[in-house]
């Protein structure tokens, strides 16, 4: 597990370093790892006013050296609760699924509707959800080729994302797909649908799990653009 922290380590850090909003990236990796100000604040030695301060972009920016301590603290801890977090999502580092087409996170909540706007799709289900992330799934491949334990990977670091099925019909399959598994996804984008065509069980479905539905007719290499320039990306 120790190569599998270092590697998801420098995932992180490079992540909130990188990102333009990092003291929001920091609280979602924060969540991300079920962490309070507090306890982060005290593995570090600092009070949580401080953490507090870097999330909601009252404190410049941390530097590298910090950002290095905050990390290793995140780890560190879930390291003390039984890698409760890294054993979830150790097979995504270096490993690569046929059915996935993009995956990333963000370093902010972005909401259904602003991904609807940028898909120019349709939110023909909408509980006002948030995504932290998106994958985007060659929804032929999936049906062919992903095992159930395939699937639980598709929802990358956390949950809370955007799923997008491209290549749908009638977007029963996915949603069917959706509610027999553990995890649901908070957001799920149909490719190639429209309002007329989509499926009225998919639509219960999504109705009765709270789950927001996209339909968007863009094409997949133009989805994929959109949504890397959402989030801070």
């Amino acid at each position: 597990m120790d190569e599998i922290a270092r590697k998801f380590a420098e995932h992180i850090a490079g992540d909130i370093v990188l990102s333009e909003n990092p003291g929001n990236c920091i609280k979602k990796w924060r969540n991300i790892f079920e962490i309070s100000q507090r306890e982060l604040a005290e593995k570090l030695g600092i009070t949580a006013s401080v953490i507090s301060d870097y999330e909601s972009d009252r404190r410049k920016s941390p530097g590298v050296t910090f950002v290095k301590k905050i990390v290793n603290a995140l780890i560190e801890i879930d390291k003390e609760r039984g890698w409760k977090t890294l054993s979830k999502y150790r097979d995504l580092l270096g490993v690569k699924i046929d059915a996935i087409i993009d995956i990333n996170e963000y370093s902010r909540s972005v909401p259904s509707e602003e991904i609807a706007e940028a898909l120019n799709g349709e939110l023909v289900v909408n509980f006002d959800r948030k995504a932290n992330g998106y994958t985007v799934i060659d929804s032929i491949k999936a049906i062919l080729t992903m095992t159930s334990y395939d699937f639980y990977r598709l929802f990358g670091l956390t949950s809370e994302r955007a799923l997008v099925f491209t290549q749908v019909t009638t977007g029963r399959s996915p949603m069917v797909a959706i509610k027999v598994g553990n995890l649901k996804p908070s957001v799920v984008v149909l490719q190639g649908l429209n309002s007329h065509k989509l499926d009225e069980i998919a639509r219960k479905i999504a109705e009765i799990e709270k789950i927001d539905v996209i339909l968007t007719e863009m094409p997949v290499s133009l989805i994929v653009d959109k949504l890397k320039k959402l989030g801070g990306e």
